[in-house]
């Protein structure tokens, strides 16, 4: 069968599970004579939503046997095996599945075509149930343990809940893969399907381009109709914590404040001790690593589409340095790259700042509220009034922070000189406060790279931020990403209302 055939029945099949047709779906996949492994991905689930465990087992072999490294397929096959009561072979998939994560927080498989994120907290939420059907309490408690270390403030209270369940040497609740969640085809090759006879009758008759020697002709580009062209892409898509790294060599940690990376990872340095080493964050874990494992990498969307890793150091790795006091793997709060307020001097109280994005600001012990607030609506280039502060995620009454609010009780809270706030945000318009600003798309646009935003004409974008005079950010039919702004314009306050 070739390519464009499997494609094809590909796409079909998994239309016919968007109109919840699984029976034909099942019957469209299974006609497909040379299935990759995706595909086997798909009819495995499929057999499981039908409850028959014995195909689903069959059809996971399958497409682990043909990509060995494939996690979720691994998790999957765990999860039937789970069903069937076959815990030892259920506890040595979601085993297989963690490792082939390789200490990162997350897979996140929108990428390949599957909708959905594997966390690293997960499997090994399902390992310790596993052991815990083969009587193993102890070794299950290690296990949810370790996914504290990996776990999301999503997935906390879980783990939470299994953890209190060993405690009593209760089972509990297995994490399941969503249902009707597949692997579907390359969007870009299913719209190549319907087009046939590219060349048909038409004639060339000369080159577009101008005194060219036959070396080719340029195609027809495609174009919007008075569209506005689209800016150049930003230098910087977020704002990054540290300074971005390349790591050169493997580091396997001594201490629980070191962290383990290996070639080729990236790593955001926060802060450089005089002793060689640094404090980093890697998939939103901080930890120590030794900097002369490192090399400084600069990062533009150019180089992230067009430019290759460095090819990791191939000799031993460098001596380990040896530790001095005073450099720690919490030393650094969030947010500020250039750290001129994330290294606080001794005096003086570090605030940690809870926002969409985490930063720190440094302000004297025992400051008054209109320094703090200056503090962090200069960080944030917005007006102090627009700012709401909280000692708490839930800005209620006590936990508010204002102009009225006794100081001296907001720093009794501070741990070691370092305090965290929480911050909220309200633009102002004409005196009203409203919180969203919504607006309308002109243009399709299409994403080229992972940061960017999908949207069609006519589509509601609720705007998140401002990346540049070119650029924004923002949240349409729940992707979130950033956009040209010269796509978009604001909907009126009356029409959101």
């Amino acid at each position: 069968m070739s390519f464009v055939d499997t494609l094809r029945q590909w796409h079909e099949a998994v239309n016919w599970v968007d109109r919840r047709d699984l029976s034909e779906a099942l019957r469209i996949f299974l006609s497909i004579r040379e299935p990759n492994s995706k595909i086997c991905f798909d009819i495995g689930c499929l057999h499981l939503l039908n409850q028959d465990l014995d195909a689903a087992e069959k059809a996971f072999d399958c497409s682990i046997g043909k990509d060995e490294h494939l996690a979720v397929a691994f998790f999957q096959r765990g999860i039937t095996f789970y069903r069937k009561k076959r815990y030892e072979e259920s506890l040595a998939d979601f085993q297989h599945s963690f490792k082939t994560l390789r200490g990162n927080q997350l897979i996140d498989y929108k990428a390949l075509g599957l909708r959905y994120k594997l966390y690293a907290c997960d499997v090994l939420h399902n390992m310790a149930l596993a052991e815990a059907q083969l009587g193993n309490w102890e070794k299950a408690q290690e296990d949810l343990v370790k996914a504290l270390d990996y776990k999301t403030e999503a997935k906390l209270n879980i783990i939470d809940r299994a953890l209190q369940s060993t405690l009593k040497q209760k089972l509990f609740k297995v994490v399941e893969f969503p249902s009707m969640v597949l692997f579907k085809p390359n969007q870009h090759y299913v719209a190549e399907l319907g087009k046939k006879d590219y060349l048909g009758k038409a004639k060339v008759v000369s080159s577009v381009v101008p005194q060219d020697n036959f070396s080719g002709f340029a195609p027809l580009q495609p174009q919007v109709v008075d569209g506005p062209a689209s800016p150049k892409e930003p230098e910087v898509l977020r704002a990054l914590e540290g300074e971005p790294h390349t790591v050169l060599f493997e580091f396997v940690p001594a201490t629980s404040d070191e962290l383990a990376v290996v070639p080729g990872n990236i790593v955001f340095v926060l802060q450089k001790g005089a002793d060689n080493w640094a404090s980093v964050i890697f998939n939103e874990r901080r930890g120590l690593v030794p900097y002369n494992f490192l090399e400084r990498l600069e990062i533009s969307l150019a180089s992230k589409q067009n430019e290759g890793s460095r090819t990791p150091e191939s000799g031993p790795p460098p001596t380990r340095p040896e530790r001095k006091q005073g450099l720690t793997g919490s030393d650094i709060s969030c947010g500020d790259t250039q750290h001129k307020d994330a290294q606080s001097t001794d005096n003086s109280y570090t605030v940690k700042v809870r926002f969409t994005f985490n930063f720190a600001v440094s302000v004297p012990p025992g400051s008054p509220y209109a320094m703090l607030v200056e503090k962090i609506s200069k960080k944030l280039k917005l007006p102090p009034t627009a700012i709401t502060l909280s000692l708490t995620s839930e800005a209620d009454e006590q936990s508010v922070i204002s102009a009225d609010t006794e100081m001296e009780s907001v720093w009794s809270h501070a741990n070691g000189r370092r305090i965290t706030l929480w911050c909220n945000t309200k633009e102002k318009t004409d005196g009203e406060a409203h919180d969203e600003i919504h607006l309308v798309a002109l243009h399709s646009f299409e994403s080229s790279n992972p940061e960017d935003l999908t949207f069609h004409e006519g589509d509601t974008i609720t705007l998140l931020s401002t990346v540049n005079e070119d650029w924004l950010e923002g949240q349409c039919h729940g992707n979130t990403g950033i956009f040209p702004a010269s796509f978009v314009r604001e909907v009126p306050v009356n029409s959101q209302q």
